[in-house]
């Protein structure tokens, strides 16, 4: 298992806070989002739409958990910033 870097981890919980003041609570609201409905999102950045398409899949594919916690099956790269 890769170890998490606290930025990362950092930055995604972030993403899940404005998403929650954006009122998507829930998984089904996070598949529901589109990419109209992601920019809406009030001071979503281009690495934060990353990582709402990064849960977005997380979730589908139940491994929410794994991906918030930097698991080593997770199918993308961090990038550095």
């Amino acid at each position: 298992m890769k170890k998490e870097t606290g930025s990362a981890f950092s930055q995604r919980v972030k993403v899940l806070s404005k998403l929650y003041d954006a009122n998507c609570r829930t998984e089904k609201d996070l598949q529901s989002l589109t990419t109209e409905t992601i920019l809406q999102i009030p001071d979503i950045t281009v690495p934060d739409m990353a990582i709402i398409i990064e849960l977005q899949k997380s979730t589908k594919a139940n491994k929410l958990f794994t991906y918030l916690g930097g698991g080593a099956d997770e199918n993308h790269t961090e990038s550095s910033g």
